[in-house]
C-alpha cells in the first residue's frame, strides 16, 4: 500500500528532489540493483528531480587506498546507465569535482558531538568490520558528509533501507541545529524506504561488494549461473517460504519473485519437493531473463564509452552541482555571517 510520502510525489512529483547515489568500490550488483537502483529510475521516469552522487571521497573512509578509481566509476556509471538512468534528467556528480559540497562538512561538523558520531549505528558496524584497523577521521565524518550531499542541493527526498534511517535522521538533525543557531538555510529531507527486501549473498549474509558473495549486474549468464549454483541453502527437500527458519531458502525465493513480479510463497508451492537443483535452476532463469535487456545495453554503453562520453557525461553532472553546491555554501555563509570582502561588511557602523 503507498505509503502517504509516495502519494504526495505520485501526485506532484516536480515539488520533490531526490539525493541518491553510491561509492565506487566496484561494479553494482543484484542487490544494489532492487534495494534502490530500480526504485531511483522510477522516481526519475515520475518526472522527480534527482541527484546522483558517485561518493568517490568515501571509498577511503575504511581503507587505505581507492584502488582502481577511474575504472570503478566507470562500471558504476555503466550500470546505472544500462538501468535507466537517463544524464538528461538526473544530475550525476562526484564528491571530488564540487568543493563547496564538501566544505559544508565545516559549519556541520560544529553541530554535532564526537558521542553522538560513535554511537552512529552504521559508523559502528563499519568499524566493527575493519577489525584492528584504527577508525580514520573521515569514517567517524562520515554520517556528517552524507549530511553535506543531502542538504547541498536541498534534496526533499532520499531512498533509504532500514539500516540508513539512523543516517538520515543525523541529516535532519544537523538542518535542525543550524535553523536553531543561525537561521532556516536547509530543508529537512524525508526517508522514502524501498519495499524490497534485503538480499543475502551466495554465502547467507547481506550480498556485498567487499564479500564477495555477490552477483553483479555485468555478470554473464554463465557467470550468473555459476554463483547461484554455490548459493547456500538447507537439507529440506521440500521449498518452502520460511524467512525466520530458512533465510537461504526464503532469499532465493524472494530474488526470483523480484525477477518474475509473483510472490515467494506462490513460488515455493510451485516447487514443491523438487528441492535446491530446481531451485536454482528457476532463480537462474529468472535472474537472467530479467536482466539480460540491461545486460545487452550496458555492453552497448561499453563500446561507446572509448569516444569520451562518460567523461562528458560526468562534467556536464559536475558543473552543474557546482553551482548548486557553491548557491547553498553562499546562502550558508549569510546565515553565518561569514560574508567578508564584499562592499561594505566591514565597514564600521
Amino acid at each position: 500500500m503507498p505509503t502517504d510520502l509516495e502519494t504526495r510525489i505520485a501526485a506532484a512529483p516536480h515539488r520533490f528532489r531526490v539525493l541518491t547515489g553510491d561509492r565506487p568500490t566496484g561494479a553494482l550488483h543484484l542487490g544494489h540493483y532492487f534495494g534502490t537502483l530500480a526504485n531511483r529510475v522510477r522516481l526519475q521516469d515520475l518526472g522527480v528531480e534527482t541527484y546522483l552522487v558517485i561518493a568517490d571521497y568515501q571509498v577511503i573512509t575504511d581503507r587505505d587506498l581507492a584502488g582502481d578509481l577511474p575504472g570503478n566509476v566507470r562500471e558504476l556509471l555503466l550500470d546505472q546507465l544500462a538501468a535507466g538512468i537517463d544524464p538528461a534528467r538526473t544530475t550525476i556528480f562526484t564528491h571530488s569535482a564540487v568543493p563547496a559540497l564538501n566544505q559544508l562538512l565545516l559549519p556541520l561538523l560544529s553541530l554535532i558531538s564526537v558521542a553522538e558520531l560513535q554511537r552512529n549505528p552504521t559508523v559502528k558496524a563499519e568499524t566493527a568490520a575493519t577489525g584492528t584497523r584504527a577508525m580514520s577521521g573521515l569514517m567517524l565524518t562520515y554520517p556528517v558528509h552524507q549530511a553535506a550531499d543531502i542538504l547541498f542541493c536541498s534534496a526533499t527526498v532520499v531512498p533509504v533501507g532500514h539500516d540508513q534511517l539512523a543516517h538520515l535522521e543525523v541529516t535532519r538533525t544537523l538542518a535542525r541545529r543550524f535553523e536553531e543557531r543561525y537561521g532556516p538555510v536547509f530543508t529537512l529531507p524525508e526517508p522514502l524506504v524501498g519495499p524490497a527486501p534485503t538480499l543475502l549473498g551466495t554465502d547467507g549474509r547481506k550480498m556485498s561488494k567487499s564479500r564477495g558473495n555477490a552477483i553483479e549486474l555485468r555478470a554473464t549468464p554463465d557467470e550468473t549461473a555459476a554463483l547461484l549454483r554455490r548459493a547456500r541453502t538447507d537439507g529440506d527437500r521440500r521449498i518452502t517460504y520460511d524467512p525466520a527458519a530458512r533465510p537461504e531458502v526464503a532469499n532465493l525465493l524472494e530474488l526470483a519473485g523480484l525477477c518474475l513480479g509473483r510472490s515467494p510463497a506462490e513460488l515455493a508451492d510451485g516447487l514443491g519437493d523438487r528441492g535446491a537443483v530446481a531451485l536454482k535452476a528457476l532463480v537462474t532463469d529468472a535472474v537472467n531473463d530479467h536482466f539480460a535487456p540491461l545486460r545487452r545495453r550496458r555492453a552497448e554503453l561499453a563500446a561507446d564509452a572509448a569516444t569520451g562520453g562518460l567523461d562528458e557525461l560526468l562534467a556536464r553532472g559536475n558543473d552543474h552541482a557546482t553551482l548548486i553546491a557553491e548557491e547553498k555554501l553562499d546562502q550558508v555563509r549569510r546565515a553565518m555571517d561569514m560574508t567578508y570582502g564584499r562592499a561594505g561588511v566591514l565597514t564600521s557602523s
